[in-house]
C-alpha cells in the first residue's frame, strides 16, 4: 500500500477508539443517578447526583478496554507490521537498504580517523551499541586511550555516550 493511504482496518479502528472516547466522555459526564440502601428487610433506591451504577461501570470498562486496544494499536501497527508480511517485507527491505547506506557512510567516515579512533569507530559499526568497557575488552586499547579516542568521536557527532549504571555505552549517531 502506497504511504499515506489509510486501509480498511486502520480506518475501522480509528472509528472504534473516537466512539470509545465519546462513550467515555459521556459517561463521565453524566452519571446515572441511583443510590441504593439496605437497611435490614428493606431496600430503599433513590436518585442521588454523581455515583455510578453497575451497567455504567461495564459500560466503562468495555469503552476502556476498546479504546486502550485500539489506541495501540494505532500507535504500534506500523512498527509491528500488522498490514501483512508484504508491508513487513517492504518495511525490512526499505529498512536493511537504509542501515546498509549508513554502514557504507560510516565505512567512509572511518578511513579519516586516527589510528585509535578508526579502531574504536569500526568496533562499533560491527555492534552498534556497545558498553565502553566492552570496546576495551575489544580493542586491547588502555582505557586512557579509548576514552580519549571516543571524545574525539563523540565532539565530532559520529557518536553518542550515554550513562548506563557504571558505565557507558556507545551508539553511532
Amino acid at each position: 500500500m502506497p504511504r499515506g493511504e489509510i486501509s480498511g482496518k486502520t480506518l475501522f479502528t480509528a472509528v472504534v477508539f473516537v466512539a470509545s472516547v465519546v462513550v467515555l466522555a459521556f459517561k463521565f459526564l453524566t452519571p446515572t443517578p441511583v443510590q441504593i440502601l439496605v437497611e435490614g428487610n428493606t431496600v430503599i433506591t433513590s436518585q442521588v447526583p454523581g455515583l455510578f451504577t453497575y451497567s455504567d461501570v461495564f459500560v466503562i470498562a468495555i469503552a476502556l478496554i476498546s479504546m486502550s486496544v485500539s489506541g495501540t494499536y494505532l500507535l504500534l501497527h506500523d512498527l509491528i507490521g500488522v498490514e501483512g508480511s508484504a508491508h513487513t517485507n517492504s518495511a525490512n527491505s526499505a529498512a536493511s537498504v537504509i542501515i546498509e547506506e549508513r554502514r557504507q557512510r560510516w565505512e567512509e567516515i572511518a578511513k579519516t580517523l586516527k589510528n585509535d579512533e578508526q579502531v574504536l569507530y569500526k568496533a562499533i559499526i560491527d555492534e552498534g551499541i556497545i558498553n565502553q568497557s566492552v570496546l576495551v575488552e575489544k580493542t586491547g586499547l588502555p582505557k586512557s586511550n579509548v576514552s580519549r579516542a571516543l571524545y574525539g568521536l563523540e565532539s565530532r557527532g559520529l557518536i553518542e555516550r550515554r550513562r548506563r549504571g557504571m558505565g557507558n555505552v556507545v551508539l553511532l549517531k
